[in-house]
């Protein structure tokens, strides 16, 4: 086992990827530090993406009056003994709030705040004039008969009916018929054994806390309720609809691979019922009223394998880090070749009906799932974005065949549920319009001033009613969809690097992919920097911009350009579609993204290497002040911003994985958040709000 470093400097340190050796070792099982997956010849994204400095948006800039300054108006939490409280220490007044937002009126609609400064606070920290509370955290029963949460104390069978572990994606539904109340859906990526059980042997688990570890797993769903006197939003426990999903709750696997020779088991000779579902990062909500969960890093989870196609899914030949396979040998390959097979998919969870088995789309491909988000086509078919959270790896795009139905009837509902299983999953190839020997590695602009280019959509798989065909040479379909990386590979789709989160804007249309960053760039026998991606070693990351042909999801062609070069805006390799350097706020490591009823964009990081701790960013996407990037809040110590939902009236942030740094533990805690010294520290959701009520950043 790799020795944890001791971290110096930022919570981040100089860890690859910008995150501590521990969220390495427990979220993507060092993934940095193992051979990159993708050891194929295709054309590296650098190569081809001309990235986006434009001339015309640099004409903007005399038009655009500086961001009021950021480090004066920042209001944290670090004085409260209790993060749940709802006012920080010296909140404002109402009217003191509406003053400040008065001050801050310059800026896109929505984005008319003064901008949180960059800081080390083992808080939340959130804009003058803005309010917040803890929703839920980690271990908080939402179950009826679901006991208190007692770390000391803690069984399989009380996680399983309290709320898991590491909150990542959020999604807000409506709740009819129940003024004031919403239902929240939570991904659970991972656990962290280390801070969650005193004396944690990480050579020697327990069962009960390797069971444990599986019920904080999965997904949470529970109603929340907003007191609308002072803003708070706080769970309702044991409301009818709440439910968890864990590691051994039950699954459908769906679409063409389901029945498949590779994905029976022993415990499942029939190919088509699955248990459980690991590491769900971010996510997306359907048209007809589902939740989508990412199955991201499911590799690390798994034991002794030594075949090639595990090894281009990164999955190891030795023990795995949280030892799994000795309580169940469904984790070691060596017993049970297919159950790898069973994990990276796209789950659909119907959080109305809580009877409901969560299902598993084949259809969508097999990978490292950041997320996957959905829009319409002009007459009905769903199309579905996700990138694959890789070095060097692909993003792909999903068009459905069958057209969504309105209702609310179960017939119309069975049908939506199965629309995500026929149609074409595509890979992306992206062509750049500059020549590479213009790009010298520190970020100039090419001679035409600008970063951009084209792209197609290549298909690889069909999935119908009847079959599915393959559209890859020398693969079946099948194989396509349980081994799309490898399909990705055959037909030479660009390396991308570390493509996260995808978000269609519902403005304007365009489609907004977050790169978090490749530290790998220009290293030893790796691709250099090219006209995406300026930099050698690139730790901060960047924004791509999409354009579907004719705006329309289904299109086989794009035009894309680089939205945002993340880092120091000090730094000239920095770009923020043209909007002055001096009045923007420093970002790093862009990760989920989310949009406003504007059409802003709003970046979440994970793993920032600016000396500040991560953070939730809004940006222009439109107008003249396109490219304006405020901070809204940062997290506290070692944690990572996750899951935003951006309302008229309320952001939403899941804190994940706060004091995880390097050498903590239990009995040494790096962090106090959020119930202060003496607790356990608990990932949780937060709410922030405006102290008048008046919506954000208007």
């Amino acid at each position: 086992m790799r020795k944890l470093l001791p971290l110096i400097g930022t919570p981040s340190g100089s860890h690859p990827g910008g995150r501590s050796a521990m969220t390495c070792r427990f979220r993507c099982g060092d993934a940095c530090f193992h051979e990159v997956p993708n050891t194929s010849s295709n054309e590296y994204v650098g190569d081809v993406i001309a990235g986006a400095i434009g001339r015309r948006s640099m004409m903007r800039a005399a038009a655009v009056v500086t961001v009021a300054a950021a480090g004066a108006g920042a209001a944290g939490v670090a004085q409260a003994p209790r993060a749940a409280a709802a006012p920080v220490t010296g909140a404002p007044s109402a009217a003191a709030a509406s003053e400040a937002a008065r001050r801050t009126h310059r800026g896109a609609r929505g984005l008319r705040f003064a901008p949180v400064a960059p800081n080390t606070a083992d808080a939340v920290t959130v804009p003058e004039g803005y309010r917040q509370n803890v929703v839920i955290r980690w271990g908080e029963p939402i179950l009826r008969g679901a006991p208190a949460f007692d770390p000391e104390k803690q069984t399989a069978r009380a996680q399983a009916a309290q709320f898991g572990y590491n909150c990542d994606f959020l999604a807000l539904l409506p709740l009819p018929g129940e003024r004031g109340r919403q239902l929240l859906v939570a991904n659970h990526e991972y656990t962290d054994e280390i801070l969650m059980f005193r004396g944690y042997d990480a050579a020697n688990p327990t069962r009960e806390q390797v069971e444990v570890a599986w019920a904080a797993h999965g997904l949470s769903a529970v109603v929340v309720e907003e007191d609308r006197r002072s803003g708070r939003l706080t769970a309702v426990t044991r409301h009818q609809l709440n439910r968890r999903v864990t590691a051994t709750t039950a699954f459908r696997l769906t679409g063409p691979v389901a029945g498949s020779e590779l994905v029976k088991t022993s415990a499942d000779p029939t190919g088509t019922k699955v248990l459980g579902t690991l590491n769900n990062c971010s996510g997306g909500v359907t048209p007809w009223g589902t939740t989508l969960h990412g199955e991201e890093n499911f590799n690390q989870y798994f034991a002794n394998s030594s075949r090639a196609t595990d090894k281009r899914y990164g999955v190891g030949t030795g023990a795995s880090e949280r030892k799994w396979e000795r309580f169940d040998k469904r984790f070691d390959v060596a017993q049970e070749p297919n159950e790898v097979h069973r994990f990276g998919y796209v789950v659909e969870f119907d959080p109305y009906d809580p009877t409901s088995a969560p299902r598993k789309h084949t259809a969508l491909g097999r990978f490292k799932h950041e997320a996957a988000t959905v829009r319409l086509t002009h007459d009905g078919r769903p199309v579905v974005y996700s990138g694959d959270d890789e070095r060097f790896d692909y993003f792909y795009k999903f068009v459905g065949s069958k057209r969504m139905k309105r209702g609310s009837s179960r017939a119309v509902r069975e049908h939506n549920l199965s629309l995500l299983d026929e149609g074409t999953l595509y890979v992306a190839k992206l062509t750049g319009d500059s020549p590479a020997l213009e790009i010298d590695g520190t970020g100039k602009l090419p001679k035409d001033g600008e970063f951009d280019g084209s792209g197609e959509w290549i298909p690889l798989a069909t999935a119908t009613a009847e079959g599915a065909v393959s559209h890859v040479e020398g693969m079946s379909a099948e194989e396509v969809f349980v081994f799309t990386r490898l399909a990705g590979d055959k037909v030479g789709a660009t390396k991308m690097d570390r493509p996260e989160d995808i978000e269609p804007n519902p403005v304007t249309g365009k489609v907004y992919v977050a790169l978090t960053n490749n530290t790998n760039r220009g290293v030893g026998s790796n691709a250099k920097a090219d006209e995406a991606n300026p930099r050698n070693a690139n730790k901060h990351g960047h924004v791509l911009e999409l354009t579907e042909r004719w705006n329309r999801p289904e299109s086989t062609r794009f035009a894309w350009s680089l939205f945002l070069v993340a880092g120091d805006p000090d730094d000239p390799a920095t770009y923020f579609a043209g909007f002055p350097k001096d009045a923007v706020s420093q970002i790093s490591c862009p990760d989920n993204v989310a949009f406003d009823p504007h059409g802003n964009l709003w970046i979440s990081t994970d793993g920032a290497q600016l000396g500040s701790h991560d953070g939730l960013f809004g940006v222009a996407t439109r107008g003249e002040r396109r490219g304006e990037l405020k901070q809204f809040l940062t997290v506290p110590k070692g944690a990572e911003t996750c899951g935003p939902i951006i309302q008229d009236r309320r952001v939403l942030v899941a804190v994940q994985h706060p004091g995880e740094i390097d050498g903590a533990s239990v009995e040494k805690p790096a962090s106090s958040w959020p119930d202060g010294p003496g607790s356990y520290v608990r990932p949780a959701v937060v709410a922030v709000w405006r102290a008048d009520g008046r919506d954000i950043g208007v």
